[in-house]
């Protein structure tokens, strides 16, 4: 496997001489063919901005040859499509002091007769989220049809909004009628988490999208969510989505909405994303008829947790409540594990996930890949103890827990 690299114009080059280089989060390491996928039909090759290609030849090459006429050259990574998960971080040196990447979940690529191959595992097999369903030539005339069948529904604006400028797979359902769509309701946050995508301070890394800006109204929910639960196909609910706060801050919107959704129609799933801080927020909807929760979380290690979510008024403890009450409301019970090489991987921090999810009965981990500059991330965290296990294994042993499912998406 080659390093691949761009120019200052985005040019890709495979290397004629070097091999490919990831990083383990703790060791840059060469990019093995058989740890190896041909790069998945809907992913993004990025140009990273001030950080130099490493190759291997043997050990790590950091001054990679200049091109012709080229003053320096760039390392390139890849951004998956959800249902792959990366095993390897790109592998870079920096030029000067350079600014924090964007937040996106970057992944070691390498090259192979022009090829491009990625370093990650597939995950997931559900075709519901393969990205070429989506962004297809109808979607302005179906967001239309949606505009004229709710008039007055502000909802449907907002998600027009993030159909078309931010690609959002689950908004675009709704005008699809389709699979898993996202109402969201909450424009505040009870946690600061570091890869926040909707909220990020003056002077990091801009969020890639923005959060809602108002708090609906039931009705809205309701005539837009039963809508979509009594007519489209397979279709699930999700509140909690990338364009808002903490859903649970609206918990009696949800119960209400949720009651009502269901005198309309019993088709389809009920799910909310939630950081899970507020377990008797949860409980709330969950006797109106939650169907699913998915509680998102980095770590089951507390020092871990508090220094990337940074939750306000609450912390772990209250987050492994959340999901004890939900699994004794009968509520299925999946975790959003945000992944990362070098920390998910970690022998700590895998032994205090199957703890865990033995515990409080977990039913799903769905793998994420963690959206942020992990050298960021690195420098933010408390310093890691045990060995790096490797992503595959981490996989490996979850799908070894009997009961348990692996996956990448919420079951309808």
């Amino acid at each position: 496997m080659r390093l691949l690299y761009a120019d200052a114009e985005g040019t890709l080059y495979e290397d004629p001489e070097l091999g490919a280089a990831g990083w383990t989060g703790a060791e840059i390491v060469p990019v093995r063919q058989q740890e190896t996928i041909p790069l998945p039909p809907g992913s993004d090759l990025v140009l990273l901005p001030e950080r130099a290609p490493v190759g291997w030849d043997g050990k790590p090459v950091r001054n990679v040859k200049r091109l012709k006429g080229e003053e320096r050259l760039f390392t390139v990574a890849a951004l998956l499509p959800a249902g792959f998960t990366r095993t390897l971080l790109p592998a870079y040196g920096v030029y000067g002091r350079p600014p924090d990447l964007g937040l996106f979940g970057y992944t070691a690529v390498a090259a192979r007769d022009g090829e491009f191959y990625a370093a990650a595992v597939h995950t997931d097999e559900e075709y519901r989220w393969n990205p070429l369903l989506y962004n297809d030539r109808t979607l302005p005339r179906r967001i239309k049809i949606k505009r004229k069948e709710f008039p007055d529904n502000r909802l449907v604006d907002h998600l027009a909004h993030c159909a078309t400028v931010y690609h959002c797979l689950t908004a675009q359902n709704i005008f699809y009628s389709r699979w898993e769509a996202g109402i969201p309701v909450s424009p505040a946050c009870n946690a600061d988490c570091l890869g926040c995508i909707s909220l990020q301070p003056a002077g990091c890394c801009p969020a890639p999208q923005a959060r809602i800006g108002f708090v609906p109204a039931v009705a809205e929910v309701v005539e837009l969510g039963a809508a979509h639960l009594a007519h489209a196909v397979e279709p699930i609910l999700s509140f909690g989505q990338g364009c808002e706060g903490e859903p649970l801050l609206q918990a009696g919107l949800l119960a209400d909405s949720i009651r009502r959704i269901r005198q309309v129609t019993g088709r389809g799933t009920i799910n909310v994303n939630t950081n899970g801080g507020d377990w008797q927020a949860l409980d709330t909807p969950a006797r109106a008829g939650l169907d699913s929760v998915r509680v998102s979380l980095i770590s089951a290690r507390e020092e871990v947790y508090a220094a990337y979510h940074r939750p306000r008024g609450f912390g772990l403890a209250d987050v492994r409540r959340a999901l004890a009450a939900a699994a004794d409301r009968g509520v299925f019970v999946n975790l959003n594990l945000l992944v990362l090489p070098g920390l998910t991987d970690r022998e700590e921090e895998l032994e205090a996930l199957l703890a865990l999810i033995g515990a409080e009965k977990v039913d799903m981990v769905q793998l994420r890949n963690l959206n942020i500059d992990p050298y960021r991330l690195f420098k933010t965290l408390p310093p890691a103890r045990g060995r790096i296990l490797g992503i595959r294994s981490l996989i490996a042993r979850l799908r070894a827990v009997p009961g348990l499912r692996v996956g990448s998406f919420t079951p309808g």
